[in-house]
């Protein structure tokens, strides 16, 4: 069966299209929907997640089938549901994702920094590293830098994601982007704020080599004691 999908907002920005087919051999329920889209679009997965199905101008329950001759529509929250410009979340990093959050008119350049999960670390193996964070606390500390931006590189756009939990070799742990109307200011405000967020955002990360672990804080910052 042929299931049509039409996209509005923020699910429309981020996807780039207006309406999405989908072919099924199966009839699905709005649930099983909201499944198969956030796999097909993990750029937009949070918001799609946290959106409403609407069957023939209804909303519909988690159950309910689909039928082909339906009109399906997928509705964003409407009110404070944009997708947050900082997050901590155990779930895999786009940088796409993170380029649609900042992205604006005023933006002649937009500079992303994604850092991943290499194996040897001064001549040390690593098989996995373990994240760790304080999400309260580590989101207000990205909104601060965010904020030193602006005041530093006026009229940026700043967007954080880092990743908590397991993640093996090659793995994104941590996404910035920053949109800034000339390329020096894009170039000058990341690197600011992967120091920033070095010094000041607490996340921890457990380092798991061949023959043994440790855990291992970000080496700047306050807890960083004077030799």
């Amino acid at each position: 069966m042929q299931i049509k999908i039409k996209f509005f907002a923020g699910i429309a920005e981020a996807t780039r299209k207006r309406e999405h087919t989908l072919h099924l051999d199966h009839t699905p329920t709005v649930k099983d929907l909201i499944h198969l889209l956030t796999n097909e679009f993990p750029m937009a997965a949070e918001m799609i997640k946290r959106s409403m199905v609407s069957i023939n101008h209804d909303y519909a329950k988690p159950d309910q089938n689909i039928t082909e001759t339906d009109e399906i529509a997928l509705i964003p929250p409407v009110s404070g549901g944009e997708e947050p410009l900082f997050e901590v979340t155990t779930e895999p990093l786009y940088a796409d994702q993170l380029i649609a959050k900042v992205s604006n008119p005023m933006a002649g350049a937009i500079l992303t920094f994604v850092g991943t999960v290499r194996e040897f670390t001064y001549g040390k193996r690593t098989t996995y590293l373990e994240y760790e964070a304080y999400p309260e606390m580590a989101i207000k500390k990205m909104e601060e830098i965010a904020k030193e931006i602006k005041e530093k590189w006026p009229n940026t756009k700043v967007a954080m994601s880092h990743r908590i939990g397991k993640l093996t070799i090659e793995e994104i742990s941590v996404i910035i982007a920053v949109a800034t109307p000339h390329r020096d200011a894009g170039f000058e405000a990341g690197r600011y704020a992967i120091e920033r967020l070095k010094q000041i955002v607490p996340i921890w990360k457990k380092e798991i080599w061949e023959n043994g672990e440790e855990w291992i804080g970000h080496q700047e910052g306050p807890w960083k004691k004077d030799e």
